[in-house]
């Protein structure tokens, strides 16, 4: 029997604000808090320790696949307080849980700080939709708060395929259905093969992970539906890129095509600690697919797409170094953090400089007219 108890590290998860929770042998729990690991003053886990823990939360068929192919993912709901995502895996023989926590509320599009144009893509009724980023950016989030408008406003019938299910959506103005593989349906691509014929309006893909994916899911934006997808990408030309070289070269010509007649806009993001303590801040890359980006993309010119963003501003797009420049020069991050985060921190870090010693030069002069105030006053202060 576990000495540490599961319920109490998922109270401690929710109630910290944490968003993971990592179970290891040779460590005590540690809970991710603002993008930071932070030990749990308890015992260190040992292995029955991480055993029993797995096996307090894990249904019997995933145990199974754990000792079969050494690993599972599944999702589970804590009370009402949210859904957890976990990932068991075997590590120099003994086990290792990490628990993803889902908050039970769908943020909305003011909330994480989206382009307002995104509300009126999620109207449009055929096309792809990516968001981009890297593990643990808040893609799913995005997703979920996109899906959850369209179930608010439209009368649609939207398909859900997630490996596993993170936020659970109930139907209303839309019909919701949600599929799980590994439960629901085997796979992707045999889920994929099949969504056409359930008469969906829109459809959310959990990853666009292989060329058989990538192919299903802009076939049917292709055929009139709206879909959305993440990808691990970090720039709205490298997501581009990246679907593309996918594919065999002499396929390259037809999805380039495709692509540029079906994608409607990329929003590539990051999370940033706040600078003033706790919480976290979304910093986006956003490309709305204009007909000037389209031919881009048909012509295999995207080292060109970067400009387009910079001058598509009244569409609400933007690169993702602007955004995390005008969060640092409010003070919402620190330069270390937007450094860290950007596409070019070299030029970031130039123009922190020219800002530094900008506002140093102000300090001076404004010194240099205060003592010259001074001065002027001195004589008639004496006298």
């Amino acid at each position: 029997m576990a000495t540490v108890n599961m319920d109490r590290l998922l109270h401690a998860c929710v109630t910290q604000g944490a968003s993971d929770i990592h179970l290891v042998t040779g460590r005590p729990p540690i809970l991710r808090v603002d993008g930071r690991l932070r030990s749990l003053e308890t015992k260190v886990l040992e292995p029955d320790d991480t055993m029993a823990l797995m096996k307090s939360i894990t249904p019997d068929r995933n145990q199974q696949e754990i000792q079969e192919e050494g690993g599972t993912d599944f999702g589970f709901a804590y009370a009402d307080k949210g859904r957890f995502r976990v990932s068991i895996f075997r590590q120099r023989g003994d086990i290792s849980l990490v628990l993803r926590l889902i908050p039970s509320k769908i943020m909305t599009f003011e909330e994480i700080g989206l382009p307002k144009i995104c509300s009126a893509l999620c109207r449009r009724p055929r096309g792809l939709f990516l968001v981009t980023g890297p593990t643990g950016c808040g893609k799913t989030t995005t997703l979920a708060t996109m899906v959850n408008y369209i179930n608010e406003n439209f009368d649609r019938h939207i398909i859900t395929i997630e490996e596993p299910i993170e936020y659970y959506h109930s139907h209303k103005k839309s019909i919701v259905n949600q599929r799980a593989v590994g439960t629901d349906v085997p796979s992707f691509g045999e889920a994929l093969r099949r969504v056409l014929r359930m008469d969906p309006d829109v459809i959310l893909v959990g990853e666009l992970r292989d060329l058989e994916t990538i192919e299903s899911a802009v076939r049917a934006a292709e055929t009139g539906h709206l879909v959305f997808s993440t990808v691990h990408t970090t720039s709205a030309a490298g997501t581009i890129t990246r679907l593309i070289d996918v594919f065999p070269v002499d396929q390259q010509e037809q999805i380039r095509i495709q692509l540029s007649s079906n994608l409607i806009a990329v929003l590539s993001q990051v999370l940033c600690p706040l600078a003033a303590g706790r919480g976290r801040i979304a910093a986006y890359e956003f490309m709305v697919v204009t007909p000037a980006i389209s031919n881009l993309i048909r012509e295999n010119k995207t080292y060109r797409i970067d400009s387009s963003i910079q001058t598509g501003k009244k569409l609400g797009m933007q690169l993702l170094d602007e955004h995390l420049w005008r969060l640092y020069d409010t003070g919402m991050v620190a330069l270390e953090e937007m450094i860290d985060k950007s596409r070019q921190p070299g030029a970031l870090q130039d123009k922190a400089m020219e800002k530094m010693s900008a506002m140093k030069g102000r300090a001076k002069a404004k010194r240099k007219e205060k003592a010259k105030e001074m001065e002027d006053i001195g004589p008639i202060l004496r006298a």
